[in-house]
Parts: structure tokens; C-alpha cells; sequence
């Protein structure tokens, strides 16, 4: 575990293991509430395990990521802060690896001059309008009136399997009052400014080798409709598309993810 530092207070929590003979390191971006543990749990120790570098880390407002009380942590600014732990960490042949909102700032990131192989989209892809605006608000006003546990006992159901939402059904649902989720947290933070972030990204430019993941069983964000014609403005894009998984890709089928990301690397 290391730690990059930012500015006075404000710095990113890291994990950095260097490739072996495989030469190539997946870069791993969070959603908005994510952690590195979702990606170190057993999908990075499986690539580590065949020669592959792993950096994880956690966005300024997250676990161990300090920011400042005044700080707008919208996609801007997280993305600025990829390109700067890409520059201080320099990890080979990087592979851009982003859940949700995470592939927004991967992307743009890329479009800042962040240097990658590779960029693989998990779904990430969405049409700006006043569904997605809906949505996004609502996730935020969600988490100011019951915190983190309102928001998954409310979203859960429409974002993973049933196979996943049973393993987790003893931590949600419980009898405890819901709380809201201090105003000067991180997480909050990153909820609010996500509200404002620009979907409108500049898809014709990404022109690198990217892989776009889709959980048919995400029913909060999957829209076929969005997901063709967006797809279809990636100049060298592949698709993978799970039946048995929703939203949260790498949590619920991190073996397939594993399988999925060494095809992708090993096409590059």
C-alpha cells in the first residue's frame, strides 16, 4: 500500500504490484462507493498470478483517500487526479479498467493525455437526459436522507443477480434506522458533484482498443438503445455481454471478468 499525495491533506490511497513476464498492468478506477477491495478480493491476485501488474486505488473522497472540506470531487477533477497517479506510478503498458462512472473517468482521462494500451468499459456506457439526471440525483437525495444502507436496500435489486443479492441480504434490510450520510463525507461528495458530471464524452476520439462489458441484468442503467448506438461511435470497440450478471460485473462474475480482461490484453 502506498499513498500519493496531492496537496495539504488531500492525496490518493494506492496499490501498485509491478507485471512480470506478461509486461502489461490493468489499471483499476472505483465507482463512486467502490474500494480497492473489489478488485483486489480475487480478481487482481488471479492476473497477478499470470505475470500481470495491478494498480487499485481509491478516489479522493473513499476509503483512506483525504480530500479537502471544500473540494469538488466531480468527474473533472477524479479524472485529473488518474492522470497524475498514472504519471507518479508510471506502471507498463497500463489498461484502463473502469465499473460504472469509473470508465467516464478512465475515458476521460485518456482524452487528457493519461497513457494507455488498452480501456475497458464496465458498464459505463449511458445517454445523457433527464432519465440518467433522475437517477443520478435521486442516488444522491437517497443518500442524504438514510446513507449508504438506504441506497442499497432501495437499489440493490435492480443493480445485481439474485445469486449476489442473496449473499448479501443479511448485511441489508436489517431493523437499524436508516442515518444520513454526514454531508462533509467523501462519498457524499462524490455523489453530489456526480449529479453534474458531462456523459456527452467525445466517444470518436477514444481511438484505442476498448472493450465494453454489459450485465444484461443491471435495470438501473442498461438501455440496448444506448449501449448500440454509443457502442457504435467507438472507433475499435469490442462488446461482452453477460446474461448472469448485472451491474457490478466484477463483484458478481469476477472469474469471467478475469477471462475477459486477459483476451483483451492479450489482443493488444
Amino acid at each position: 500500500m502506498a499513498f500519493l499525495t496531492l496537496g495539504p491533506g488531500e492525496g490518493l490511497h494506492y496499490e501498485y504490484d509491478p507485471p512480470g513476464d506478461a509486461g502489461q498492468s490493468f489499471v483499476f478506477v472505483n465507482a463512486l462507493t467502490g474500494n480497492t477491495g473489489m478488485w483486489q478480493a480475487e480478481i487482481g491476485p488471479a492476473l497477478r498470478a499470470l505475470g500481470y501488474g495491478t494498480l487499485a486505488y481509491n478516489l479522493r473522497g473513499q476509503q483512506d483517500s483525504p480530500f479537502s472540506p471544500d473540494a469538488r470531487l466531480d468527474d473533472g477533477l477524479v479524472a485529473g487526479d488518474l492522470v497524475r497517479l498514472l504519471d507518479a506510478v508510471a506502471p507498463p503498458r497500463p489498461i484502463l479498467v473502469g465499473l460504472s462512472i469509473g470508465g467516464l473517468f478512465a475515458a476521460q482521462a485518456w482524452l487528457r493525455g493519461a497513457a494507455a494500451e488498452g480501456l475497458v468499459l464496465i458498464n459505463t456506457l449511458r445517454r445523457p437526459g433527464p432519465r440518467l439526471d433522475w437517477i443520478n440525483r435521486g442516488m444522491a437525495r437517497a443518500a442524504r436522507t438514510g446513507g449508504l444502507q438506504l441506497l442499497m436496500d432501495l437499489y440493490l435489486p435492480l443493480l445485481v443477480n439474485e445469486e449476489k443479492l442473496t449473499a448479501l441480504r443479511p448485511t441489508c434490510l436489517g431493523e437499524a434506522p436508516y442515518e444520513p450520510l454526514d454531508p462533509a463525507h467523501g462519498h457524499m461528495n462524490l455523489l453530489t458533484w456526480a449529479a453534474e458530471a458531462d456523459w456527452d464524452l467525445s466517444y470518436e476520439r477514444l481511438d484505442l482498443p476498448v472493450l465494453v462489458m454489459t450485465g444484461l441484468q443491471d435495470r438501473v442503467f442498461y438501455e440496448a438503445s444506448a449501449l448500440a448506438s454509443l457502442s457504435a461511435r467507438l472507433p475499435r470497440a469490442r462488446q461482452i455481454t453477460l446474461d448472469d450478471a448485472g451491474h457490478l460485473i466484477p463483484l458478481e462474475r469476477p472469474a469471467e471478468t478475469v477471462r475477459a480482461l486477459l483476451d483483451f490484453a492479450k489482443g493488444l
